[in-house]
């Protein structure tokens, strides 16, 4: 028995697919000479759909002299996942199975003698889309107290806090011995003024958008602690100031993205007003206050839900009517307020938490304003089929995120560099991705490398996997560096939007939280690494098929993995119109090995590709054919 939902011969069309559209599913079975005296009596696909409704249609068979069995069947006209597995029942009465494979990858499968795991198809709203621009963009993350201080900083304002008056010292480690849980009080001035005079520095590493950690007054450093989600925290600037980003960058083709925390507030906020910070009657005051009903108190006021335990992190009722009002649906909500003042999208703060419901509204709100806005949500897993609180999410059905954070391609990209998986296995997560995420999805994942909750991505790219996280020795820091230059090409000329976390650029260096937000080190960045980062990111802001062009897998093997990037006919995946072009990019992980490798080309008719990160070195394909010599740790773009 066999299936290979990534090729279309078994499943036409590959992947995610709009409701009411036809789907064909093919198996293949062999004989098998223990089965001699035993004959096939009937096959069925098993499908199950999302709303708890099963059907076994039966399957014909189409092709006799290799035993095809085929069936067509429409796609709901409901967004949702459908799950399906083949059954071939025998003349002796017994079953076979055949589904997904062990890895819950797709792709092919595995024979079962019991029910087994079931294949997936993402149904989504027909006519579901994602901004353009933001397939197109490269994304530079700000943890603002960390970038960079304006020559007017305002310093240290807030009480109970502490200023590092130098800033290239170390940020506090986190007290978890604090009576209540520490609320990283340290700060180093970093603020909005300070990202405006870096505009031009973001613009020369080709930087198109900004996504801004929390910015709206919070007692933390991080600000995942809201106390006001209508003004800018008095470190960062003024209001004004946020308006005054937005118009600057856009005046330098520079979007900026904002993070929204909806699923909790600070206890120290208007909100809930836990210490009397504020004048409000907050929810911890008073049950009549008229934010009371946002949180979930089991014994007001001290016993109330909170975001992982964390009492500084109250959760609140997300579909609270009030909350919905002030968060969404007012026409002075705070998505249509910041939105007013330039924001052109928003990464959504642990989307899991939030309902399908919730998510829907702010759809609705965020693109009624700006069609064009992006919405992106923290998702670590593959958030097409995420299940969070026993219930499947609906995040990627085209009613409620826009794509999501692509960790699950950061963590395969990390194990094949560091040699816990081979090219195979991260072909298998890659494929995965591509086949669950509807295409305007997959275009539109945010690709990291790393994250304000990450170890710095050079420190992991330089350990093995039993080695703490300490600051890299010079061996391993240049052999983090080769792998840096990997990944980051990678991000560069993969579908989707590429992500740089602050410092990465510059060969920042730090372990977990708080080192992996240590200050921007201005005037002592590794200039080897920054003029990498700015030609990679120049490489794929000039070529189209790098962003919107087809990929397509080519190698995957122990130490290698290549893959196509490919426009023709001045169309690229979406049918705009795109200029054409042909990219083969190819990456050795191995630290020892030079790769032989003989690639066929032949469908494509290339005659000279050249490797325009090695000074535009040509190569010759002949008769389709093309010979060549990778080098260890080495990635190489070949252009035609």
């Amino acid at each position: 028995m066999y299936h290979d939902s990534h090729n279309i011969f078994y499943r036409n069309p590959f992947g995610a697919v709009e409701t009411n559209t036809n789907i064909k599913l093919r198996l293949e079975l062999s004989p098998c000479d223990s089965l001699d005296d035993v004959s096939i009596k009937s096959v069925y696909i098993r499908l199950w759909k999302n709303d708890f409704k099963e059907e076994k249609i039966p399957m014909k068979k189409v092709d006799s002299y290799n035993n095809i069995y085929e069936v067509d069947f429409i796609s709901p006209n409901t967004p949702m996942i459908l799950w399906y597995y083949f059954i071939v029942e025998l003349s002796n009465e017994s079953s076979y199975y055949y589904g997904n494979n062990d890895e819950l990858l797709g792709g092919v499968g595995k024979v079962y003698d019991h029910p087994p795991a079931s294949y997936q198809i993402t149904v989504y709203k027909s006519g579901f889309e994602t901004p353009s621009w933001f397939k197109d963009a490269v994304v530079y993350q700000i943890f603002v107290d960390r970038f960079n201080k304006s020559k007017n900083s305002m310093g240290h304002v807030k009480p109970d806090s502490i200023f590092h008056k130098d800033w290239y010292e170390d940020p506090y480690p986190i007290d978890k011995s604090a009576k209540e849980n520490d609320v990283c009080n340290d700060f180093f001035g970093g603020d909005l003024l300070g990202i405006i005079e870096k505009l031009d520095y973001l613009k020369s590493l080709g930087v198109s958008a900004i996504y801004l950690n929390p910015i709206f007054k919070a007692k933390s450093n991080h600000k995942y602690d809201t106390g006001d989600y209508m003004n800018i925290d008095t470190m960062f600037g003024e209001n004004e100031t946020f308006k005054l980003l937005c118009d600057s960058a856009e005046r330098l083709g520079i979007s900026i993205i904002l993070d929204g925390v909806f699923s909790h507030t600070g206890s120290d906020s208007i909100y809930f007003n836990k210490y009397g910070t504020y004048d409000s009657i907050g929810a911890y005051k008073s049950k009549y206050s008229p934010y009371y009903s946002w949180y979930k108190f089991k014994d007001h006021p001290n016993d109330y839900e909170c975001w992982w335990g964390v009492k500084t992190l109250p959760n609140v009722n997300e579909l609270d009517a009030g909350f919905m009002d002030y968060i969404i649906e007012n026409d002075e909500s705070v998505i249509s307020n910041w939105m007013g003042k330039g924001a052109q999208g928003w990464r959504l703060d642990v989307v899991d938490e939030l309902p399908d419901e919730f998510l829907k509204h702010l759809r609705k709100r965020v693109k009624s304003i700006d069609k064009d806005a992006i919405i992106i949500g923290e998702v670590w897993e593959d958030a097409s089929n995420k299940v969070s609180y026993d219930k499947l999410k609906e995040y990627l059905l085209g009613e409620e995120i826009d794509s999501a954070m692509n960790y699950p391609l950061r963590d395969g990209l990390i194990k094949f560099l560091l040699g816990q998986i081979d090219g195979k296995y991260l072909n298998s997560i890659i494929m995965s991705l591509n086949e669950n995420y509807p295409i305007h999805s997959f275009y539109s994942a945010l690709n990291i490398a790393g994250t304000h909750d990450t170890a710095r991505i050079i420190n992991l790219l330089g350990k093995n996997i039993n080695d703490d996280l300490a600051p890299l020795t010079a061996e391993k820091e240049e052999l983090a560096i080769k792998r840096l230059k990997l990944i980051s090409l990678f991000q560069m000329t993969f579908p989707g939007a590429p992500c740089i976390y602050y410092g990465d650029e510059a060969g920042l260096q730090g372990s977990i939280d708080p080192f992996n937000r240590r200050t921007y080190p201005w005037g002592l960045e590794n200039k080897y690494i920054l003029n990498w980062y700015k030609k990679v990111t120049n490489i794929r802001n000039s070529f189209d098929m790098l962003r919107t062009g087809d990929f397509i897998p080519l190698l995957y093997e122990k130490d290698v993995y290549g893959y196509v990037r490919l426009i023709k006919k001045g169309r690229d995946v979406f049918g705009e119109s795109r200029n054409n072009g042909f990219a083969l990019v190819l990456f050795n992980r191995s630290e020892f090995e030079t790769l032989k490798l003989n690639i066929n080309l032949s469908i494509w008719n290339v005659e000279t590709l050249y490797d325009i990160l090695d000074d535009n070195k040509k190569y010759c394909v002949i008769d389709g054919i093309l010979s060549i010599n990778i080098p260890e740790l080495c990635g190489m773009l070949l252009i035609r």
